[in-house]
């Protein structure tokens, strides 16, 4: 199945084949503590409370792909506690394969509202918002979160980390995937992944976002099955045998990249658009590389070995992070990155 083809400026954005089927989820709606589509599980043995979370944006699939088939599993912990969520259901239950990327949120987006001044706020309302304080009281319990997201653009994995050494150090120790995202989140509001004690550096607990790819690519459900599986092993809170083995695929990154990102670049006017179709890790090795213009103002990548992080136009309106600007930090190993320039993966 094709998506749209959507325009971006008088350049037309690249249409994606819808590879996966979005399965139906309503079998899970109770849940099994009260919170609709939300399943909680204690040993009662001794461990740490981890979750993992998918469709914070209701068209990204592959994580309620690999959450729902645990369930079906029956996976529970051998130690400790775990939650398996469904986040954004009824953004979810909006898609349309003829607009795919409507599908995103209802009201607005349930990865920016993850404050305490919001959620504490009872003059604010939206779906997002209440969906958000429904899950609230177990996301302010769990020690560690995975959250499994997708992209707009077809581009390799990312483990989004967060500023913290902590978040850093965690995704490393996944082995996977390839390339580090390290970032202050996002001018719009804060994340699912940054609330409360993940983003406390004092604190042990932490949070894990993984972009697995291209919302509707069949191999963006491979990486949140094996992401999935990472995660829960390095918690202790399965063993291997507990999963099929077709969950863990044969991938090991000694090398990781970490890209910092040092500033996001946000749409003033609807007058914005890249100079060419950058589909995200584009790396650019000179200071002052011409990216893209807006109101007739050029953008320049401010230092070398610039990274393109997530770049799109598919939401384009003001106010909104059109891409994000990255510092490779390890550009010595010049040769492995080459195939990341101009888009080419």
């Amino acid at each position: 199945m094709e998506s749209t083809v959507i325009m971006s400026s008088t350049r037309p954005l690249p249409s994606y084949p819808i590879e996966i089927e979005f399965p139906d989820l309503s079998q899970f709606a109770e849940g099994n503590i009260g919170i609709p589509y939300l399943y909680h599980f204690d040993s009662g043995v001794s461990g740490p409370h981890v979750m993992i979370n998918s469709i914070t944006h209701g068209n990204e699939v592959c994580g309620a792909i690999a959450v729902k088939e645990l369930l079906e599993l029956g996976i529970t912990p051998r130690r400790g506690k775990l939650t398996l969520a469904f986040a954004n259901v009824d953004a979810y239950f909006q898609f349309d394969p003829t607009t795919p990327d409507s599908s995103r949120f209802v009201d607005q987006d349930l990865n920016r509202v993850w404050t305490k001044e919001i959620l504490d706020n009872p003059a604010l309302d939206s779906s997002e918002i209440r969906r958000a304080r429904a899950l609230r009281p177990i996301i302010d319990d769990v020690d560690y979160l995975l959250d499994i997201h997708s992209m707009h653009e077809r581009c390799a994995p990312l483990g989004v980390c967060g500023p913290l050494n902590k978040g850093l150090e965690f995704v490393k120790s996944q082995r996977v995937p390839e390339w580090i995202i390290r970032d202050e989140g996002h001018p719009e509001g804060c994340r699912m992944r940054d609330y409360a004690d993940f983003g406390n550096p004092d604190s042990p607990k932490n949070a894990l976002l993984i972009e697995c790819g291209q919302h509707w690519e069949a191999i963006s459900v491979e990486v949140a099955r094996d992401s999935s599986a990472r995660f829960l092993l390095a918690l202790n809170i399965i063993e291997q045998s507990d999963l099929p083995q077709s969950w863990y695929q044969p991938i090991y990154c000694a090398d990781q990249k970490v890209v910092q990102v040092t500033e996001p670049i946000v749409a003033e006017t609807m007058n914005f658009e890249f100079n060419d179709l950058y589909l995200g890790l584009e790396l650019f090795k000179e200071q002052g590389s011409a990216i893209a213009v807006q109101d007739g103002r050029t953008i320049s990548t401010p230092y070398p070995n610039c990274v393109l992080v997530m770049p799109s136009l598919r939401q384009l309106r003001p106010g909104v992070t059109v891409v994000r600007l990255g510092q490779l930090q390890d550009s010595t190993d010049k040769g492995n990155h080459e195939s990341q320039e101009r888009g080419i993966h």
